[in-house]
């Protein structure tokens, strides 16, 4: 009975709060993924608060007017997804702790929509993107090797910048990454990314010891970082870790000469890995492994291929693709 009246009590903020901590235990989920979450269920706390409702009196009307006020302001389909998906699980959270008797959102359904295929460079486009950038410069040795990494490896932009030198094995060519959940996965890294990586971190280092040298006090500044396991891969000049914005900056930067490339963004490399390798004949599966995809239906949405490919692979294997083949067998039925 005291449970029943305590959670009477419980107001909005401490709710979702107390939510947002069971979530970080129970699945893990990363500090970006609990921004986003806890931003989508601010959003439904501050629609409630605007129009008086407390939790104890959530109903199917207050969520479905919730829903329409996403609509009203121009939110996606797939971004009220998202925010329904939010508030559904904060209801389970209020079913369990008996703030509600049972689910007002169990009969929603928002239309179906076709799921858009993200866009993608070509081959070509895309060592041309990383071919531009100057390496004449420890930031520009920088810029390639992250380049190089997201489209080398399929890296997540978060996974990029957070990546730390003891998750770096130069000798076996492979990366350890901290995917969504603290998820390790080993990713192989190619051999381009191999020499811009390399090169980076040797000009890094001679960097870090002429600085020391100027100093002549026998410690580094700020600005030039020893390369402890625990650092960061890559770093600014100011010798804190890069951030998904600065890498974001830096990429468009190389990207600004060519007005077709003013699309792209960090997650553009990440689908141009999955896609070049699976044009390529790899397997589904081991493209997952390599994403970090618990779900291999989410990597299902990279094997999209172009149109060209598609002509090319039925021109090469079909035996009646080519004007020459149709007019071998006329000839020979003649």
């Amino acid at each position: 009975m005291e449970e029943v009246e305590n959670a009477g009590k419980i107001d909005w903020d401490e709710l979702i709060e107390l939510h947002l901590a069971r979530q970080a235990v129970e699945r893990g989920l990363s500090r970006n993924s609990l921004e986003a979450y806890g931003g989508d269920l601010r959003d439904f706390q501050n629609f409630c608060r605007d129009r008086g409702v407390e939790p104890r009196a959530l109903d199917v009307a207050a969520i479905t007017a919730y829903l329409e006020d996403l609509a009203t302001r121009e939110y996606r389909v797939t971004s009220q997804r998202r925010h329904l998906a939010a508030v559904r699980g904060l209801i389970r959270e209020m079913i369990e702790r008996k703030i509600l008797d049972r689910d007002p959102a169990s009969a929603l359904k928002l239309r179906p929509h076709p799921r858009p295929l993200p866009r993608t460079l070509g081959r070509a486009d895309t060592a041309a993107l990383i071919e531009v950038i100057d390496t004449g410069t420890l930031r520009g040795k920088r810029d390639r090797a992250m380049l190089e990494l997201a489209y080398g490896c399929g890296l997540r932009v978060s996974e990029l910048v957070g990546l730390k030198r003891n998750q770096v094995n130069l000798e076996a060519r492979v990366l350890i990454v901290i995917g969504k959940g603290d998820k390790e996965r080993i990713v192989p890294v190619g051999g381009a990314a191999l020499r811009a990586l390399k090169a980076y971190l040797l000009a890094r280092q001679k960097a870090t010891l002429e600085q020391t040298a100027a100093d002549g006090r026998g410690r580094r500044r700020a600005d030039a970082p020893a390369m402890r396991p625990s650092a960061a891969v890559f770093i600014t000049r100011l010798g804190r870790a890069m951030t998904r914005q600065g890498f974001f900056k830096a990429l468009k930067g190389w990207a600004a000469d060519d007005p077709r490339l003013a699309w792209i963004s960090p997650h553009t490399l990440r689908h141009c890995f999955a896609t070049h390798l699976l044009e390529g004949g790899a397997d589904l599966r081991a493209v997952q492994e390599m994403l970090g995809h618990s779900d291999i239906s989410t990597t299902q949405i990279y094997t999209h291929l172009s149109r060209g490919h598609l002509r090319k692979v039925h021109r090469t294997f079909h035996p009646r693709a080519t004007r020459a083949a149709i007019f071998v067998a006329q000839k020979t039925e003649d």
